[in-house]
């Protein structure tokens, strides 16, 4: 039965990595609280951000600018390629400086093109604003990698979950605060249209600089420290344990050349850096037995020691771990749920528009943001099943999960394509439907993730969220040359969604001889 006192006392910790066993998300005092606060809050700022543009776009800044939209999907489709790189360079940043350092730099490096939106006057600078704001969506993989460094596997599907949908909520927020804060401008404070959309970008820099700050001075790196000291951090908390040993060199950098001759944590060949923590029982015993320590036994410690301690691989381990058939597999699912979300979150509004004239452009951001903001509650449900099934059914189950919801997410929008609704109960209760299965797909993606190659998080996280941006910009290109044919695109993601799960459904969830993640 749930115990409804975790929300915010100390939580049980891991012995060896400290992460936590419960979430203490109610309290900010404790340290694990507060890196839960940041981890979404610091995303959802930043999606806010990211997402600011869309609510105005199509009728204020495309009138002001003269933009055709042709020009509005490009915008679009610009801002998601900036994302898809600044991904990708986060998840070796993280695994190299730390998720937090990560965080707080994509956050403070796109909160400088945020406050210069005011600065735009025509489309060519509309498109290179739009590209530097999309740094903040990179800050999706250090929130991730930074929550998974400090909740263990029990919890972590749910952690990972709840912190990307709250912070996913902010392409929700955001089509409430934008309009409101653009009608506040012209209505109590006077200002033209023309000078009110570039004002109201300065409240989100403001949100992001105070947030990055935060962040740096109120939060560690890891549950043991700084992050240059998580190597030491563990070969300590074993020995504290009775099981004693000596860490082998730290692994180098990412473009380090690798030697035949070792074994990496996932059982693929490894350089003269070793990577995993050579370690041997001295005292066989059930560990347990200090403060806040959950009781676990000796070879779990060593295998959380051996393979869960992130490293930063030669460049020779990186590409196998990329390329892997299981990182296919996470980034398969999340090209189709994050991807579909992010395409459809920058068109909803104008197909409710569209379909519905006389809710206007407020109205109709209203009722979009309903889309974003359900992250709150349906991402964190696909975190939690996850974390469910996984005492009975394992990785395997988790994987299930993830195909599941992947293939109803391709009928609901199969259904909206098909049936193109043009009474409001009906498309807004279909957009919901399709909106429970695609945002728990996202959850339940990243409830998978800590398990695949943990060695490497940072990467595999990088990897997955990069493609999910992907996903985004495949779609949105889709929805650039299908013009205002909605509907139409609509069917053609839900086709290819069913047709990227069925695919990928038979590949095994971790390598067969990968130690720890299990």
């Amino acid at each position: 039965m749930f115990d409804i006192t975790v929300l915010w006392k100390a939580p049980e910790v891991n012995p060896i990595n400290r992460k936590a066993r419960t979430i203490p998300g109610l309290n900010p005092v404790n340290v694990y609280g507060r890196v839960f606060f940041f981890s979404w809050f610091g995303f959802m700022i930043a999606f806010w951000s990211w997402y600011a543009f869309p609510p105005l776009l199509y009728e204020t800044i495309a009138k002001d600018l003269g933009l055709s939209q042709a020009d509005v999907a490009n915008s679009n489709i610009v801002s998601l390629t900036a994302t898809l790189l600044i991904r990708l360079v986060a998840g070796p940043a993280c695994d190299r400086f730390g998720p937090r350092l990560t965080f707080a730099g994509c956050l403070l490096a796109g909160a400088i093109p945020t406050a210069l939106a005011g600065a735009v006057y025509n489309v060519h600078g509309l498109m290179a604003l739009r590209f530097f704001v999309g740094i903040l969506g990179g800050s999706f993989v250090p929130c991730q990698v930074w929550s998974t460094g400090f909740f263990d596997k029990n919890v972590v599907g749910t952690a990972n979950a709840l912190t990307g949908g709250f912070g996913n909520a902010g392409g929700g927020i955001t089509y409430f605060l934008m309009p409101a804060i653009f009608d506040s401008l012209v209505a109590e404070r006077g200002l033209t249209a023309h000078v009110a959309w570039r004002v109201t970008f300065i409240v989100p820099f403001i949100c992001i600089v105070t947030t990055a700050v935060g962040m740096l001075i109120l939060c560690p790196d890891t549950p043991t420290g700084k992050w240059s000291d998580r190597h030491l951090a563990v070969q300590q908390n074993l020995t504290t344990h009775g099981i004693s040993g000596a860490v082998v060199k730290v692994p180098g950098e990412l473009t380090d050349q690798a030697t035949a001759g070792t074994n990496s944590p996932n059982g693929s060949g490894s350089g003269s850096d070793e990577k995993k923590l050579g370690f041997e029982a001295v005292e066989p015993k059930q560990i347990g037995g200090f403060a806040h320590e959950a009781p676990i036994g000796e070879q779990a410690m060593l295998d959380t020691a051996r393979g869960e301690v992130v490293v930063k691989p030669s460049f020779r381990e990186a590409l196998p771990v990329v390329f892997s058939a299981q990182t296919l597999v996470l980034a398969g699912g999340y090209f189709c749920s994050f991807g579909g979300e992010l395409a459809i979150n920058s068109i909803l509004g104008a197909y409710y528009v569209k379909n519905f004239p006389t809710l206007q452009q407020r109205g109709s951001g209203n009722w979009a943001a309903m889309f974003g903001l359900l992250n709150v509650v349906f991402r964190p449900l696909g975190g939690l099943f996850s974390d469910l099934i996984y005492p009975r059914f394992g990785v395997w189950g988790k994987k299930a999960l993830i195909h599941f919801v992947g293939l109803m997410t391709g009928v609901f929008l199969i259904a909206i394509g098909l049936t193109d609704p043009m009474d409001q109960n009906t498309m807004f209760g279909l957009v919901a439907g399709m909106a429970f299965f695609l945002e728990s797909g996202n959850g339940a993606n990243f409830g998978l993730v800590p398990h695949v190659h943990p060695h490497a998080n940072g990467i595999v996280s990088g990897v997955t969220g990069a493609t999910g941006n992907l996903g985004g910009i495949v779609f949105a290109i889709i929805f650039r040359y299908n013009h205002k044919d909605y509907a139409q695109v609509f069917w053609i993601i839900g086709v290819m969604t069913i047709a990227i799960n069925l695919l990928l459904s038979w590949i095994r969830p971790v390598p067969k001889a990968q130690i720890g993640g299990r």
